[in-house]
């Protein structure tokens, strides 16, 4: 029987070649103790799937720099995910309705425009707030009218008072004139009144007061972007119709609806962790702001709001998987950040299992991570402690299984 054997860098095994039959092949690799028999079936097109296991010898570990250790157990605080959703900060969003009943004239923005505080977003044209203009014209033209008259008294009085003094006029009359500068004064105090009345409605309602046309301007209270239009032009709405919805897009609500057995984990000022689909691999923070008094009767589950101050490119309404962290601690086997890998979108660890002569077997297991600290990170599930885990070269190893290369008998 002949045999040739040579050896190649890492990237690719040491290949051997033999006069052994396909069935001696087989059963060699049954031998091989954890070994899937799955690994070397062929595909439907005759292909074969890569491998779960691969060999290397003393020197391609080395050369390859690859090294493993054993699992340890590390303490860490109990973690529950629950779903949640981002919506907007309601501390920071205005929600403008109609203020009176009118036809919509002009909308002159589109949801995800940015607009400035005091910028005009919609114009209406309403009989309340052509009514109210024209209280204001009126209010105006009462207090010009009193407080000439006030002008007027005053000047009497001041007169009578004069005469008085040299005798010229008898008392009652100097009485009368006070009497008349005291009237006066109160005529116009009265229509000033009603002037910073009719100029409060007007405000409310949008209208400057400038003239008796009823156009009303709804203005931005904030500066921020338009997260909803339902005001449409030409239509006729009533009063209190919403119409524009602004919000700062720099700050969101985190929402979250926990499970009854998670409800003592949440308290005010919890720091919660979570992920979004839109940036699976990014991870955000939010600080809890409100807890709520008591369940949801039908749901069981406690609402809870966090405060995501930056929100950077978070959008509203995202669905979002979040990370909350128990006070109890538990025992968990934590390996370094390096051994996991992803095959498949799987996080993927390697175990070693070295032979006498330097080399190893290296089987893929599937495994289960948690929270991630100081270069290491917590395995939940699929690692027991002492198992022994490749911590470098993981990279290669898995680039050398997804080519699915057949193992090497050692």
């Amino acid at each position: 029987m002949t045999r040739l054997c040579y050896l190649l860098p890492l990237a690719l095994l040491v290949s051997c070649s033999r006069s052994d039959s396909k069935a001696t092949d087989t059963a060699h690799a049954a031998d091989m103790p954890g070994m899937p028999m799955e690994s070397r079936k062929g595909t439907k097109d005759g292909e074969t799937s890569a491998p779960a296991s691969v060999l290397l010898t003393a020197a391609q570990v080395k050369h390859g720099q690859v090294g493993w250790e054993a699992a340890t157990l590390g303490t860490s605080a109990s973690v529950a995910t629950v779903p949640g959703q981002l919506v907007p900060n309601e501390d920071r969003t205005a929600r403008l309705g109609a203020p009176a009943r009118g036809r919509v004239l002009a909308v002159t923005i589109q949801p995800g425009d940015r607009v400035a505080q005091g910028q005009v977003l919609v114009r209406l044209q309403s009989p309340d707030a052509g009514m109210a203009q024209s209280d204001v014209s009126k209010a105006a033209a009462e207090v010009s009218s009193r407080r000439a008259a006030a002008v007027y008294a005053r000047s009497a009085r001041d007169r009578a008072e004069r005469l008085l003094a040299i005798k010229a006029i008898p008392r009652q009359d100097y009485e009368h004139a006070i009497a008349d500068d005291e009237a006066a004064r109160a005529a116009l105090g009265q229509a000033e009144a009603e002037s910073r009345r009719a100029q409060s409605t007007a405000r409310q309602l949008g209208a400057d007061g400038s003239s008796p046309s009823g156009e009303v301007a709804l203005r931005s209270p904030l500066s921020g972007v338009v997260l909803q239009r339902l005001a449409t032009q030409g239509t006729v709405v009533e009063a209190g119709a919403p119409l524009i919805v602004v919000t700062d897009p720099s700050s969101l609500w985190l929402q979250v609806n926990s499970p009854e057995k998670f409800a003592a984990m949440f308290h005010n000022g919890t720091q919660l962790r979570f992920t979004v689909p839109a940036y699976s691999g990014e991870l955000f923070t939010a600080r809890v702001t409100s807890v709520g008094a008591g369940l949801d009767p039908d749901t069981r589950t406690l609402g809870i709001r966090a405060t995501v101050p930056s929100a950077g490119k978070l959008k509203s309404q995202m669905l979002a998987s979040v990370l909350v962290e128990g006070s109890d601690h538990v025992a968990e086997v934590v390996i370094p950040e390096d051994a996991v890998q992803l095959v498949d979108g799987t996080p993927t660890v390697f175990l070693a299992i070295p032979d006498a002569k330097g080399g190893a077997r290296f089987d893929a297991r599937i495994v289960e991570v948690g929270p991630r600290a100081n270069g290491r990170v917590t395995i939940t599930k699929g690692l027991a402690k002492g198992d022994i885990v490749v911590t470098r070269g993981a990279v290669a190893i898995r680039a050398q299984m997804k080519k699915g290369s057949a193992p090497m008998e050692m």
